[in-house]
């Protein structure tokens, strides 16, 4: 009985000792330079020649280190050295191979060379793929079943090792997204680029068919069009003029593979322990994948070999003032630890971020009210509440587009006539764009007024910029036309009413959709009454997304929803989805909509490979308006991200682009300790009253068997 008279003390000791119950951390994290975050979806590929979505690269940017990367703080979007030295230097030759002058015509340019000069310090993060011994030979080259006794982890090995990063581990990795066995996402579009590329991946088919199992040794077989110098350079030859490949020397595809890595996971026992290059990245940036449960929780940790990168020392107008320069040249990271851990679920996610568990977090729709207001001018900032705990907003506009594609092979919606034409535009404008974005996204987003978003070239702002054909210019700011002009052009489009002036039977107009879910149901009314406003009716056929994509290739659709993010921040990256020549039916390219309008494409091939200027914008002007006119999409709308961060987290600033942007953060983690023992303090009357009902009860039972004791 003692222990129960014993336990009320013991749970208020422990309150006072400083501790917090909710703490989902160790103790002894305290105090330390770690960046908390989560993530909700469980990345599939740790490959860099794999991985392309972003819940890959929100660990693989981190990891490995391309030549090039964005700069940090200025916009628009701005390319700058990474792994390289400095930007990569490009030549262009004819047919003949002679050289060009650098602004010869694209018509005239055969070839163009990259040639890129890589930084001396480079090197790997500790792996036991690269251990050796005293004598330089490898330690885990050549596994028994004996050696494998005690290892099922990569941290089991017993000892790990480094070395420097090189021109040839660049130019492998280039080789091995044409690697039979691993589906790289671009060597579609890299085959049709990197000279010899086609002919090379047909080369590794054949290799493997005469060794079926194992390491293949990229070294063995040279790829003409990538070539290397030196130690510190290489060369990268494509055909013909392109100048958006430089953006593709961003991502993590052209990050540097030693050919260790691939030597060491190839051997017998390792797929058996889940030991991949799939599941255990080896790079050279600065944090390297310390722990990887993708049930539970993800840690990077600071890369010691990582050395020679520093905190820009200029930025846009007003990152001064803002505090976006105070570490302007230190060296690079300012976090030594990053912890993701796994929530399902939102409201789990965003208590913790309230409570100081999470540094950062973005705003799901059920806790936008108590994270935001928006004054009357329609501009957005934290609650008091929020303001109150020193919570701050960022907001930015994605480099995405949503829209909705009409069909150009079906009869009603489709093709170049002057009826579908009037039809889609009626349709535009009834479709109520700032509606949705105000009821269904909290007011985060901005209505599309062309395939290209904000912060792209070829993006205009203002009067300049508007559909005119779904929009008036009306004091200083863009309004939507009246249901009225709506039902005009319907007319005109020979359906008066919604009815089909020929068959007198009501227009209906079928989406295809994958939208299942239960708040979906309320978006799908909210499209009918749009629809409904012009008397159209809209069916929505919901599917699944293979039976969507299947439809999609086959041209079985009326109307669908789609959205597109950026790969890189180019006008090409967003106008090729309407080029005929990407027509999804006809080539099975991007062109989901299958739209087809030759001036559009003429116009598309002049404009594609253009240094951004004025010519450009004039071409991409021309085509806009040719877009704005034919209508093959209801353009949809631009999403704005919403990120609030506590106060100890400096250096915040979005960049749609960059993703690896964890290195330039920095933490004042003994704020955040204070701030989260001030927030996190239990309760203690509860403990107090129920150790009084113990305690009592504990008397009770003394005094009945003290009662029992002398009644014997």
């Amino acid at each position: 009985m003692r222990w129960l008279l014993c336990l009320p003390l013991y749970l208020l000791l422990t309150a006072c000792d400083g501790g917090l119950w909710n703490n989902p951390y160790p103790a002894a994290d305290a105090g330390k330079s770690v960046f908390y975050t989560a993530f909700t979806a469980r990345p599939k590929h740790f490959d860099p020649a794999q991985a392309y979505s972003e819940d890959e690269y929100a660990f693989l940017a981190q990891i490995y280190q391309p030549p090039l990367q964005y700069h940090y703080l200025k916009r628009p979007y701005t390319l700058v050295p990474q792994a390289a030295s400095a930007m990569p230097q490009v030549r262009y030759f004819d047919k003949n191979n002679k050289p060009l002058p650098q602004h010869a015509p694209a018509a005239q340019i055969a070839f163009s060379e990259y040639e890129i000069h890589l930084r001396p310090d480079l090197r790997y993060q500790p792996h036991p793929a690269l251990a050796r011994d005293a004598a330089g030979k490898p330690l885990y080259m050549a596994l028994t079943e004996k050696d494998w006794q005690g290892i099922h982890t990569l941290t089991d090995f017993r000892e790990t090792g480094t070395r420097a990063v090189t021109a040839a581990d660049y130019v492998y990795q280039i080789k091995r997204l044409a690697h039979p066995d691993l589906y790289s996402p671009i060597y579609g579009v890299m085959a049709d680029y990197i000279v010899g590329f086609k002919e090379y991946a047909k080369t590794l088919r054949e290799a493997r068919k005469k060794q079926p199992e194992g390491w293949l040794n990229l070294n063995d077989y040279p790829l003409p069009g990538v070539q290397v110098v030196d130690a510190h350079t290489y060369r990268i030859r494509i055909h013909g003029k392109y100048p958006q490949f430089a953006y593709w020397l961003a991502m993590p595809f052209f990050a540097p593979m030693p050919w260790e890595a691939e030597r060491f996971y190839a051997q017998p026992g390792m797929r058996e322990r889940n030991l991949t290059l799939d599941w255990w990245p080896l790079g050279s940036g600065p944090y390297y994948l310390s722990e990887n449960n993708p049930n539970q929780r993800m840690v990077l940790s600071r890369n010691p070999n990582f050395s020679g990168e520093f905190y820009p020392s200029e930025g846009e107008p007003g990152d001064r003032k803002a505090g976006l320069l105070q570490d302007a040249g230190k060296p690079l990271p300012l976090i030594d630890k990053v912890v993701f851990s796994r929530e399902k679920e939102t409201i789990p996610y965003w208590n913790k971020f309230l409570q100081g568990y999470y540094d950062a977090s973005g705003i799901s729709s059920d806790s936008f009210d108590q994270a935001v207001q928006v004054n009357v001018g329609g501009e957005a900032n934290v609650t008091d509440a929020m303001k109150a705990q020193g919570i701050s907003l960022s907001t930015s506009v994605a480099t995405s587009t949503m829209f909705m594609g009409f069909n150009w092979l079906d009869a009603t919606v489709g093709g170049p006539s002057e009826r579908a034409r009037k039809l889609r535009q009626a349709i535009s404008i009834a479709v109520d764009w700032e509606e949705f974005i105000s009821i269904f996204a909290n007011g985060r987003g901005i209505a599309a007024q062309s395939p290209i978003p904000p912060g792209i070239f070829g993006y205009r702002k203002g009067e300049a910029g508007i559909n005119h054909y779904v929009y008036d210019w009306v004091n200083g700011a863009p309004q939507r036309k009246s249901i009225e002009v709506a039902k005009q052009l319907l007319a005109e489009a020979g359906y008066p009413g919604g009815l089909d002036e020929k068959t007198r039977q009501p227009l209906v107009i079928y989406l295809d959709t994958t939208a299942t879910g239960v708040g979906d149901k309320s978006r799908l009314d909210w499209l009918r009454k749009q629809f409904a406003k012009i008397n159209l009716q809209l069916v929505a056929r919901s599917t699944d997304w293979n039976r969507f994509q299947d439809k999609l290739s086959k041209g079985d659709t009326q109307l669908f929803f789609y959205g597109w993010n950026a790969d890189y921040p180019d006008p090409e990256n967003f106008l090729f989805l309407l080029s005929g020549a990407q027509a999804k039916v006809k080539y099975g390219g991007a062109n989901s909509a299958n739209y087809s309008n030759p001036e559009y494409d003429r116009l598309f091939e002049q404009m594609k490979n253009m240094d951004n200027g004025p010519a450009r914008q004039a071409i991409i002007d021309q085509m806009l308006e040719i877009l704005r006119r034919d209508s093959p999409w209801l353009w949809g709308y631009h999403p704005k991200d919403y990120v609030l961060h506590h106060s100890w987290v400096h250096n915040s600033k979005p960049n749609k682009m960059a993703n690896n942007s964890l290195k330039y953060l920095r933490i004042d983690a003994a704020q955040r300790d204070a701030m989260r023992k001030q927030w996190n303090q239990p309760e203690l009357w509860p403990l107090a009253l129920l150790g009084a009902m113990l305690a009592a009860l504990g008397g009770w039972l003394w005094w009945a068997l003290r009662q029992r004791e002398q009644a014997r």
